[in-house]
């Protein structure tokens, strides 16, 4: 699906109006969505609980700093330096772009308070220890470095992002499924990756000609009507693995062999059918097995996770599928 990306822009505010103009005016162009302090340009601690709503919803942070600090909240820190720490509490990837030579802005875009400089010092080192940033000199620059950095971060880090309301999937609660499984797929990964490494003797697992049930229901017609039917149905793993095996040689998304999986196992029972969908405690199940048989493995790009088949997967695909000649053992 075509996503949009929503990208917070934190900086102060009277003094950086250019650069965050610049700024709004590419992620545009590039089809991002802008967010920031527009909404109040003038912040107060009851706005500022509204504006960690809008980063909670953001994609990416993108911060601006220039030669001001900035207005103090109540705590003596500035609401620039408090979404900052907010985006990055709540894991959000940040793109920083730090004025190289401050003390070159005119004066009014300094801080001329001791204090404020100082703060704003120490804020700068916080952003830029540890950090990958980018340096500008001129408004000018920031355009360019905004096209530059941000695609590299959204490829190196996918984001959920947004997209169209018509183009989302018309089942929300298969989806939401869908994304559960996805937010535990890392996770089981690393733990099944870690029993393989422990696990030296596999002979005990279910595999081969042993069978499994699997819950599953699709849509029959019978006797002019359409009817909905749920069973279990045994399935040999050889089987399972056949059927997806040959799909997965090379990436395939998750959906797809969810319902290659599903269309399978009902049409051991029915010839015609619709809306086949076996149940996803199931399809979980299968998806463990081969990844502790270690038959498959997954990759993960933003939403969407891929199933790819292992050189072990192929070797043992080739074995149970391939057409052997038949002997002729009669005697001469």
């Amino acid at each position: 699906m075509d996503k949009r990306y929503q990208v917070f822009v934190s900086s102060t505010f009277a003094d950086l109006k250019n650069e965050r103009s610049n700024v709004i005016q590419t992620l545009m162009e590039m089809d991002c969505i802008p967010a920031g302090m527009e909404l109040f340009p003038a912040l107060d601690e009851e706005q500022f609980e509204f504006i960690k709503k809008v980063i909670d919803d953001s994609d990416y942070y993108l911060l601006i700093i220039g030669g001001r600090y900035g207005s103090l909240s109540d705590e003596g820190i500035s609401y620039t330096e408090m979404e900052y720490d907010y985006a990055i509490g709540k894991g959000i990837k940040v793109i920083a772009l730090v004025h190289g030579s401050p003390e070159k802005l005119a004066v009014e875009k300094v801080e001329l308070d001791s204090e404020a400089q100082r703060k704003l010092q120490s804020f700068r080192q916080k952003v830029t220890t540890n950090r990958l940033v980018k340096f500008w000199d001129d408004a000018k620059e920031l355009s360019g470095l905004v096209a530059l950095s941000l695609p590299k971060t959204i490829k190196t880090y996918p984001a959920v992002g947004w997209i169209r309301g018509n183009e989302a999937t018309e089942n929300t609660e298969l989806l939401k499924q869908l994304n559960e499984l996805r937010q535990e797929n890392n996770k089981l990964e690393k733990q099944i990756q870690e029993f393989q490494k422990n696990q030296n003797n596999m002979s005990d697992l279910a595999q081969g000609d042993d069978e499994v049930s699997i819950l599953v229901n699709c849509k029959v017609t019978e006797g002019g009507q359409e009817k909905l039917k749920s069973w279990e149905q045994e399935v040999t793993w050889n089987n399972l693995f056949k059927c997806i095996g040959p799909k997965i040689l090379k990436k395939q998304g998750e959906n797809i062999v969810f319902n290659t999986l599903s269309n399978y196992v009902v049409s051991r029972k029915y010839e015609s059918f619709k809306s086949s969908q076996i149940d996803f405690t199931d399809f979980e199940k299968i998806k463990i097995q081969f990844l502790t048989l270690g038959y498959i493995e997954f990759t993960g790009v933003g939403l969407t996770n891929y199933w790819e088949i292992t050189p072990e997967g192929q070797k043992y695909l080739l074995e149970i599928m391939s057409i052997r000649r038949e002997i002729d053992e009669t005697d001469d």
